[in-house]
């Protein structure tokens, strides 16, 4: 019952906070719209809004008045991920391709052509991994 008054309390707080905030603004521009001095006038109303509300809520908080609502996430407690399956590579048989048999260069875009690097398409072709172009491969 306790916990009852003391939300009723804190709601009450929180709508009086509200009511005076939106009192504050609709005299503000009663009074820009009167003297007409919208620019500089806008920008001072929301500087002394944006103080005093900070002012308020500390004040409350240090009364003790309101506690600031406190967001729950209802945490569920996360199962481990299952192992991921696991993929073996299988290396390429040592000796099918012939990287020796390579340009140094890309007849096509001048990139530099390494064994690693190039997309073998067949035992003894290859493209250039830059521009895919076709290399000429070159035998022993």
């Amino acid at each position: 019952m306790y916990r009852m008054k003391r939300k009723t309390r804190t709601r009450r707080v929180i709508r009086r906070r509200g009511q005076f905030h939106a009192a504050l603004w609709l005299v503000g521009l009663a009074v820009l719209a009167i003297t007409g001095r919208w620019w500089p006038g806008i920008l001072i109303l929301v500087i002394i809004s944006i103080l005093l509300e900070s002012a308020v809520k500390r004040g409350d908080q240090s009364a003790g008045d309101v506690e600031e609502p406190k967001t729950v996430i209802d945490e569920k407690p996360e199962a481990t991920p299952a192992s991921p399956p696991r993929v073996e590579t299988v290396a390429p048989p040592v000796g099918t391709h012939h990287a020796e048999w390579l340009p140094l260069n890309c007849p096509r875009c001048g990139a530099p052509t390494r064994a690693a690097d190039v997309c073998w398409t067949g035992e003894v072709s290859a493209a250039c991994p830059y521009c895919g172009s076709n290399l000429p491969l070159k035998k022993a």
